[in-house]
């Protein structure tokens, strides 16, 4: 009577008497069913119930969308809403040139009051212009997100929150350009 022993921690041999059968054994030895029972079924066995299921994913319709797209323009929208209301770099540049084009137009012959006008009024406007398309765009973009069906809540919140940051931009750009929160210094004073 031979008997078969393997380790179980060491690469499984092949038994010349089997035919090339590895020498572990099987869940059939285990639970006493015959060996292939289990084996056959493909209910039963993990690798086939992974292939199905990757199957199964690669099979999903196209149309299924993921949010992906939204939620980058939910976060693009948020993010411009803030850009909107703290400025930009780009506002930062067209206000410097306005500032250095008033100087030059009143360098020779300016009054004081085109003096401010040209130099600062200009420089404050320039700026206001391009937080206010900064907002603009963060609006449209957040609109956009919402009006849009079957998104996941947290995109329609983002994108709640850059319509809310875009709509305090543009109403502070609007209120900048015609110089509704702080007017320009007169002369005299």
């Amino acid at each position: 009577m031979d008997i078969k022993t393997t380790e179980k921690t060491g690469p499984a041999e092949r038994d010349e008497k089997d035919g090339g059968a590895a020498g572990t054994a099987t869940t059939g030895d285990l639970d006493g069913a015959p060996d292939g029972d289990l084996a056959d079924d493909p209910d039963t066995d993990p690798a086939d119930e992974l292939e199905d299921g990757l199957e199964d994913e690669a099979a999903a319709p196209a149309g299924k969308e993921t949010g992906v797209g939204a939620g980058a323009a939910a976060v693009v929208s948020a993010a411009l809403g803030a850009v909107a209301l703290t400025g930009t770099w780009t506002g930062k540049v067209v206000s410097e040139r306005e500032t250095l084009v008033g100087q030059i137009k009143t360098s020779g012959s300016g009054t004081p009051a085109q003096q401010i006008s040209e130099i600062y009024g200009d420089a404050w406007h320039s700026t206001a212009l391009v937080n206010g398309a900064f907002a603009l765009v963060a609006l449209i973009v957040a609109v956009a997100v919402l009006v849009l069906p079957r998104h996941p809540s947290w995109v329609r919140a983002v994108a709640t929150a850059g319509a809310v940051l875009a709509g305090l931009g543009l109403l502070l750009s609007i209120g900048t350009y015609f110089d509704l929160f702080l007017s320009l210094p007169t002369a005299g004073s």
